[in-house]
């Protein structure tokens, strides 16, 4: 772990990770908005940080210039921050990585990631993604789980993704913890690609909760709740505006709908957490 810095050294209840990523794998900021609202909620607090100078192509993602007083200059370097708080509810910690998908040495990023789990006895690593896809603003947000652990996969109701093709640092890392032994996870929401400029609170918010159904832990979501209904009905308002752009989402919302007959089978949020705690009691040497 050369190129981590230390601030802190939490001594953590078989915490799991949670990690959220700028860019590829965070179309209309879902990822990373749900990852700091997780954050707050658990009141989480820093403890280390990756040194961003061996990962990042400066001239593509470059630093920024802040008036820390209004007169004094300061670089603020892209971040990739770990934190450490409590899941209300449960007897376990978690930890909150929030970055920004490096440019440079994927697997040298992901072995500190690695390393800083191993360090922390790290019993699981929950990655946060968002995808642009054929789905419908006004339809609830598709959540879909994937794993690479097949025992994970069966008793969570996952998919075991098939994805063949590029990929970002999320996939990078999952294969990281496989080697290391480290089962791993991954939830990804379905953004509207015809409003794949505007932030999503809606899918946002779905991730939130998908995550905290997971955990078993619970999160208030009130105000992501407002912002969520507020960006459904600004979005309506522009969808209404042109004929051809409403009669497509209605195609999308006709879709969608028939759909929803077909997860009605599939295992309620309660369950899902009872088989993780399962899991991770039975692959943690509790």
């Amino acid at each position: 772990m050369d190129h981590v810095r230390w601030s802190d050294h939490p001594r953590l209840r078989r915490p799991v990770l949670v990690a959220a990523f700028e860019g590829w794998n965070d179309a209309a900021d879902a990822a990373t908005t749900a990852g700091r609202y997780l954050l707050d909620r658990w009141d989480a607090r820093p403890f280390a940080t990756i040194d961003p100078e061996i990962f990042y192509d400066f001239s593509s993602t470059r630093p920024q210039v802040h008036l820390a007083d209004g007169i004094t200059r300061e670089i603020i370097w892209p971040s990739n921050e770990l934190s450490a708080g409590t899941l209300p509810r449960t007897q376990r910690d978690v930890v909150v990585l929030l970055g920004v998908e490096p440019q440079l040495r994927w697997r040298t990023f992901c072995e500190q990631v690695v390393g800083i789990a191993r360090e922390l006895g790290v019993e699981m690593m929950l990655a946060l993604g968002a995808l642009l896809a054929d789905v419908a603003h006004s339809r609830p947000v598709r959540v879909t789980g994937t794993a690479a652990d097949p025992d994970l996969v069966a008793r969570l109701g996952l998919e075991r993704s098939r994805y063949e093709g590029p990929t970002g640092i999320v996939g990078v890392l999952h294969d990281a913890c496989r080697q290391a032994g480290i089962p791993s996870a991954s939830l990804w929401a379905a953004v509207p690609h015809y409003v794949a400029a505007t932030p999503s609170p809606k899918a946002a918010l779905a991730l939130v909760q998908r995550t905290s159904s997971l955990l078993s832990s619970p999160v208030l979501t009130t105000d992501l709740e407002l912002a969520a209904a507020d960006y459904e009905r600004q979005v309506t308002e522009v969808v209404e505006s042109d004929d051809d752009v409403a009669g497509y989402v209605r195609q999308l919302e006709e879709r969608v709908d028939e759909l929803d007959e077909a997860e009605a089978n599939l295992p309620s949020g309660d369950a899902l957490a009872a088989e993780l705690e399962k899991f991770l009691r039975e692959h943690g040497g509790d």
